[in-house]
């Protein structure tokens, strides 16, 4: 049983323009205390066949965690389109969303993205080099893939600091809300 539970994900200012910071409203339950602070990161991927491409967004240490519920808003700065293929920006991407203790990866919460002209006549016509300024970015809130990962969260009550060979990662559902704000 995992020591932290992500409850709820609301996506914020979305849909919005491409170049509008992302912002995520998180709420989670703690179960046990735990000594260290937890480790959230959101990842733009650039491309699905090369992850140089990736872009970390955020990164941001959240402490002290005791025993109880918490919420936050993590925000960050968009994706840098100079370091997007030109094939890449327009389209599906995904953006991951990921939380980790003590270096140890617990929950992966993968979101579709959709980027496309906010302007009829250009999603009919596009131009040949993509104009940023006129992009949507819409995350798609619906259906979220979650993947969590056993851990061992209090690594000081085992002799190795190790636990024992891990099941394969549970893949569910989360609870999001998609709604504008």
């Amino acid at each position: 049983m995992s020591a932290v539970n992500v409850t709820n994900i609301t996506v914020l200012n979305n849909p919005s323009s491409f170049l509008s910071p992302l912002k995520f409203e998180i709420t989670y339950d703690c179960v046990n205390a735990l000594k260290e602070d937890l480790e959230w990161k959101l990842i733009y991927v650039g491309s699905a066949e090369d992850d140089t491409y990736d872009q970390l967004l955020e990164s941001v240490f959240v402490g002290p965690v005791n025993v109880g519920g918490f919420r936050f808003v993590l925000q960050a700065d968009p994706p840098d389109p100079a370091q997007i293929r030109a094939e890449d920006i327009l389209g599906v991407t995904v953006l991951l969303l990921t939380c980790s203790y003590m270096g140890q990866e617990f929950v992966r919460i993968g979101y579709y993205v959709n980027n496309d002209y906010n302007d009829e006549n250009l999603r009919q016509q596009p131009p040949q080099t993509v104009k940023i300024d006129m992009l949507q970015r819409n995350i798609l809130t619906d259906k979220p893939r979650v993947t969590k990962f056993p851990i061992n969260f209090h690594p000081e009550n085992s002799e190795t600091g190790e636990q024992g060979a891990a099941p394969p990662p549970d893949d569910n559902t989360a609870k999001a809300d998609g709604n504008e704000e």
